[in-house]
């Protein structure tokens, strides 16, 4: 083994190469090639490497400009780099950035009460990340069947949608029907069970065991393919969790804050779950934010060191998350949200859906839509291949399903330029295979 004072000498020679090379002008194939090489290989990311974001645009290291229509899986709701939402990033980080929850700080309660007069709750619990929230919420929910429902300890049991996805954590995991998602992690956590979607007749009998504490659902599964459910399902999950005294956890971490046109996906049935969990684009893209809401009569089962965060609820979050909400409500990012999403889906119904046997189905709900893709004549990832060499970059689930969620900043001119983009994509490809 080298001494240390050797050792050390080539850990800084490699790290003055590293930033050798941070200034020298990387091609798309060098960013790749390094990624490959020191980061893990858990993603399969689309052969692109940005650089630099603006509203709805971003650009690659060669300077090439796109649409951008995955929104970081809509954690970039407000677009890139807002200017209202970098200013409050840079005011707050140079006054306090992180404390703990261990003091008070000036800014969690202002957030706290904004957040949840917006969406009518008395308490907010801060996370991080979707996942933390949603693993949060079950945790809550658990809590709360012990302490109130008096299910006997240790015996509570969530329900989950069939094809749910809320994270990579151990706890979704042990929720997913998806075998890329749950295969090799087991043995999995107790109590959880699946049902199927969009089906309330299956829900009231899982409903009907007293030991269920709680029912999780995304109003619009996402990762599944951005399937909706028929008119009225939200309605009939209200009314069977309270027929059954069983909590409604709304996963909105990708369908919350103005994504499907509304303020929340559930505002669609005008009905409020017991515990909402938010995510993604409550940091407005530049900071990992999460939350769950309840009322009182829920969240007070927690008490002091029962549950934690080390970043959650910190400042610079706090402040983050606070602009990001102002800009969402005083841009009227839902509204926008609601009218371009129609255009998208007419205007592509009108172009793609006349005898084009490439295109099955295209749905979806303000900007947070999908196009279904005959797999027989091409590969969803060869279109999203295509898109990219044609300035606009998505990207796929299931092999099948294209996903579309620009920011919800988008112009009508940008959206009319997109869909050209999109319409004149597919259409390339040869259909007499």
């Amino acid at each position: 083994m080298l001494p240390v004072c050797r050792r050390s000498s080539r850990i800084v020679k490699k790290i003055k190469n590293v930033t050798k090379t941070h200034k020298r002008a990387l091609s798309t194939q060098d960013v790749i090639e390094r990624e490959e090489k020191y980061v893990a290989h858990n993603y399969h990311p689309l052969p692109v490497a940005l650089s630099k974001g603006e509203g709805v645009f971003v650009w690659d290291v060669e300077g090439k400009r796109y649409f951008d229509y995955l929104s970081g899986y809509s954690a970039n709701n407000f677009g890139h780099c807002h200017p209202k939402i970098i200013k409050a990033l840079q005011d707050q980080s140079t006054v306090l950035h992180h404390t703990s929850r261990a003091f008070f700080s000036d800014q969690l309660g202002a957030y706290s009460e904004f957040v949840t007069k917006l969406f009518g709750y008395d308490k907010l619990l801060p996370m991080n990340t979707g996942v933390e929230a949603g693993d949060t919420a079950c945790k809550l929910s658990r809590k709360w069947g012990y302490r109130k429902k008096k299910i006997p300890k240790d015996q509570a049991k969530i329900i989950f949608a069939a094809n749910n996805f809320w994270g990579r954590s151990l706890a979704a995991c042990s929720s997913s029907t998806d075998p890329s998602c749950f295969r090799d992690y087991g043995p999995f956590i107790p109590g959880f069970s699946c049902v199927p979607y969009n089906d309330l007749n299956a829900l009231e009998k899982f409903l009907q065991d007293p030991l269920v504490c709680a029912f999780m659902v995304e109003p619009i599964q996402g990762e599944a393919g951005i399937k909706i459910p028929d008119e009225g399902y939200l309605k009939g999950v209200r009314e069977l969790c309270t027929k059954y005294n069983v909590l409604w956890i709304a996963d909105e971490v990708q369908t919350g804050l103005g994504r499907t046109g509304k303020r929340l996906a559930v505002d669609y049935e005008g009905v409020k779950p017991d515990i909402l969990v938010l995510g993604k684009a409550l940091g407005g893209g530049v900071y990992p934010v999460s939350a769950c809401l309840a009322d009182d009569d829920v969240m007070l089962v927690m008490e002091p060191g029962t549950h934690g965060s080390t970043f959650g609820g910190n400042p610079l979050a706090c402040k983050v998350a606070i602009t990001a909400l102002a800009v969402l409500e005083e841009e009227n990012l839902a509204d926008n949200a609601f009218k371009l999403g129609e255009i998208f889906r007419i205007e592509l119904r009108k172009k793609l859906n006349n005898g084009n046997p490439i295109v099955n189905t295209i749905r979806g709900k303000g900007l947070l839509n999908a196009i279904d893709i005959n797999t027989n004549i091409v590969d969803a990832w060869d279109i999203c291949l295509k898109l990219k060499e044609n300035g606009l970059i998505a990207k796929h689930t299931h092999d099948c399903t294209i996903r579309f969620s620009p920011p919800l900043t988008i112009t009508e001119e940008q959206m009319k330029e997109s869909i050209d983009i999109i319409v004149r994509t597919i259409t390339s490809f040869d259909t007499t295979q």
